[in-house]
């Protein structure tokens, strides 16, 4: 089994002070507001990351667990949007959109990588946000691990020539192409309508607008041997398109328990002749715009041997 697309291994914020970050309202139309307490909010939300932790953990994915106590940091819970890894050792930091997401990025959890997995570079990207330039790593990215493309919707979290850059240095084909919701607003990030795992992809070819565009998405995902589920915008707004295929005990594919309610059967079906679904549910952490895909920043490197003294 490969896990070259799905890695073992994820890092995880966890949040003592989590609320819906009022910096990313305005472009993210995934995000609602709540009615409860902030005390209330916080500690159902760090109840559910919990429950998450633990569940991945049976299912053999190794998790590295660091806790946010700070308030300055509401969204994170969301990690995969400042950091990848990939396979080979390169480290990816990212330039945020957000002032207070760019307050997110932790060196300690850059140490730990360094420490228990084999790194041998890390490219900061970073010091362009002084230029008002973002590239909220695989949040604005989908990557496709082996076949070497990242599919890229356009959008202020995506700056173009920040995104050549990052497939220059890591060995990526950039694959850009707008898309809108059923209101014909523009998609923010592109891991909201779209997950590749290694034998199938999930995408909402809808909400590509453009016919040649969303014919060339397609014939890309088809010629990597993938069979292509095609979301509804229905689906998507149930956060079905934020997914990660993972490997634990076997593989698997992490998503949320209303993304997995909104499966169809055939499309399950699909899914598990590769892979095994672990829905988690966190409905107090999907009230940020986010769901299970974004929680997890994934960790594409080969572990170091620990030796014993």
């Amino acid at each position: 089994m490969t896990t070259l697309q799905a890695p073992a291994a994820v890092v995880m914020v966890r949040p003592h002070h989590f609320t819906s970050n009022p910096e990313t309202r305005d472009d993210n139309a995934f995000q609602t507001l709540s009615d409860a307490s902030a005390d209330s909010i916080a500690a159902r939300a760090l109840a559910e990351f919990d429950a998450a932790v633990a569940a991945l953990r049976t299912a053999g994915v190794t998790v590295h667990v660091f806790d946010d106590a700070g308030q300055e940091t509401p969204d994170s819970v969301f990690p995969n949007n400042w950091f990848s890894t990939h396979a080979g050792g390169h480290v990816a930091v990212y330039p945020m959109f957000a002032g207070n997401r760019r307050k997110e990025r932790r060196w300690d959890v850059i140490e730990m990588l360094k420490r228990d997995y084999r790194v041998q570079d890390v490219i900061d990207y970073s010091g362009l946000e002084q230029d008002d330039l973002a590239l909220e790593g695989t949040g604005a990215m989908v990557l496709d691990h082996i076949g070497r493309i990242a599919y890229t919707v356009k959008s202020n979290r995506a700056d173009p020539v920040l995104l050549e850059r990052f497939c220059t240095h890591f060995n990526f084909e950039p694959m850009v192409f707008e898309a809108k919701d059923a209101e014909g607003r523009d998609v923010y990030h592109t891991n909201v309508l779209m997950g590749i795992g290694t034998d199938y992809a999930l995408i909402c070819l809808q909400m590509i607008p453009d016919p040649s565009r969303r014919a060339e998405v397609t014939r890309r995902l088809e010629e990597s041997g993938r069979s292509v589920i095609d979301l509804t915008p229905e689906q998507i707004a149930e956060f079905l398109g934020n997914t990660l295929e993972l490997t634990g005990h076997r593989r698997l594919l992490a998503l949320s328990a209303r993304a997995m309610e909104a499966l169809r059967p055939e499309q399950r079906a699909v899914i598990e002749r590769s892979a095994e679904l672990l829905p988690l549910s966190i409905p107090t952490l999907e009230t940020a715009g986010g769901s299970v895909r974004c929680m997890l920043a994934g960790i594409h490197l080969s572990p170091r041997e620990r030796t014993s003294k």
